[in-house]
């Protein structure tokens, strides 16, 4: 039950995190903080670059699934196409003319 100053110093400087300080001048804190705000302006125009592939490849993929809808569209319906062309034709004659 009894413990010793000395066993709990030396327990406690064990068991708990050692906590380092460090003292730096003025000009190193600037250079410091210009580093972190630089690393922080280069992870952001990392993350839009990011961004912009992203987007860019899904508007893809959509326009692909689009036309290909569009195709079977077109395949399942051939009788409205043809009724649509001809009327296309029609018109294109009857400017011609």
């Amino acid at each position: 039950m009894y413990t010793s100053l000395f066993n709990t110093l030396i327990a406690d400087s064990f068991l708990s995190p050692m906590r380092t300080v460090y003292v730096v001048s003025d000009s190193q804190l600037e250079e410091f903080r210009c580093n972190q705000r630089q690393q922080e302006l280069d992870d952001l125009e990392v993350s839009r670059k990011r961004l912009e592939e992203t987007y860019h490849s899904r508007i893809k993929i959509i326009d692909e699934r689009e036309h290909e809808l569009l195709e079977e569209l077109k395949a399942l319906a051939p009788g409205e196409k043809k009724t649509e062309l001809t009327a296309e034709e029609t018109e294109k004659c009857a400017v011609k003319a």
